[in-house]
């Protein structure tokens, strides 16, 4: 069965050190031997990657990289060290580096673009700050289709229909993150159709109807099937649930079985 579910797993900077990394990382594994339809990825700080031994049921990704391939700049990590690392993945854009390190789209655009010179998966971050926003005569602006169709006009930028297929797109509305206040699953379909509907206008129908499209933002197992099933959402990128190994076991097995395809 074709892997038609993403469930990635985004440890930020977690655990405080190595062993209990390699426990958590050890413990997932031994919990999702067979995930079916499921693609179960893991990203964790990249300094703990050459300690996990991955399957053909739970792959590495990481969360940041450089848009260059190597040179002078202190600090960075380029995508050709995370695949020496055995990444598949790369998280790109998530709303912290946004805000923390002041990332701007064109800084998200190098990056999809070095990762994708590397062969390696693009996971494209998007979302708005709040969750409802109103102009200077109080009307409800649709804060949500302003800010995710710039953000994918400005990340794709460049980008030809032929690399699209190779990038994933989170929907991470960034007042759900870490709140324990999740988008409602009809908000989250609203944003998918939204996200297909932008990306039809930038390239063309059959090349968007086959990108995979996630939600991300106070995932839990209670409401993970939800985003899968009723909201139509492919997949998901937990954050907090995920440093659970219990919690994030009960989550993919929450989505097994649910065909996608």
């Amino acid at each position: 069965m074709n892997k038609n579910i993403y469930i990635i797993a985004n440890w930020k900077m977690n655990p405080l050190d190595a062993k209990r990394a390699k426990l958590l990382f050890d413990t997932v594994k031994k919990g999702i031997k067979k995930t079916g339809n499921i693609e179960v990825v893991i990203c964790p700080p990249f300094l703990y990657c050459p300690l996990f031994s991955v399957s053909r049921f739970l792959k590495l990704g990481a969360q940041d990289c450089f848009w260059e391939k190597q040179g002078a700049y202190t600090g960075e990590v380029s995508a050709g060290m995370l695949k020496d690392l055995g990444c598949e993945y790369v998280i790109i854009g998530h709303s912290e580096r946004r805000l923390h390190f002041k990332e701007t789209d064109e800084v998200v655009n190098k990056k999809v673009k070095a990762v994708l010179e590397a062969r390696l998966k693009p996971v494209l971050c998007v979302g708005e700050q709040v969750r409802d926003a109103f102009d200077p005569s109080g009307r409800i602006i649709n804060e949500m289709s302003l800010a995710v169709g710039e953000q994918l006009k400005k990340n794709l930028d460049g980008i030809g229909a032929n690399k699209l297929r190779e990038i994933i797109i989170a929907y991470e509305p960034i007042w759900a993150i870490g709140s324990g206040n999740p988008c409602l699953p009809d908000d989250a379909m609203k944003a998918r159709l939204f996200i297909k509907k932008t990306l039809v206008n930038l390239y063309e129908r059959q090349t968007a109807e086959k990108i995979k499209i996630l939600y991300g933002g106070s995932i839990d197992s209670q409401n993970a099937v939800k985003y899968v099933d009723q909201a139509d959402i492919d997949g998901l990128l937990v954050g907090g649930a995920s440093l659970n190994a219990s919690e994030f076991i009960r989550i993919v097995k929450s989505v097994e079985g649910i065909d996608r395809a």
